[in-house]
């Protein structure tokens, strides 16, 4: 049986995505696969280096802002996101849409 690292349990959602990547003005925009509290897979056909440091704004009931890192890269496919930084408020609002979806989702 594979070992789970991960800190949080990952919910399948889409939820609307823009990113922003160093030194680059525009947007990069997008949908997650699936999310949690620590962070979420996004679908892209052009993913980022591992390593490379993100702005993130998810659109939930509320716009969050947050900051991921990239830590696994998938060509043509997506890439894993880890959050590094967000406000405690955002993080609250996060929990509370997450826990909402997994009681949708049966789980």
């Amino acid at each position: 049986m594979e070992h789970e690292r991960r800190e949080y349990p990952r919910i399948k959602v889409r939820v609307p995505i823009e990113l922003y990547i160093e030194d680059s003005a525009s947007p990069i925009r997008g949908a997650t696969t699936d999310l949690s509290l620590g962070g979420c897979y996004i679908d892209t056909m052009f993913p980022f280096a591992v390593g490379s440091s993100l702005e993130l704004k998810l659109t939930l009931d509320d716009t969050l802002l947050v900051l991921g890192a990239v830590v696994t890269c998938d060509p043509q496919v997506g890439n894993g996101i880890r959050f590094t930084r967000m406000l405690p408020e955002d993080l609250e609002v996060l929990q509370a849409f997450l826990e909402a979806k997994q009681k949708e989702q049966g789980a």
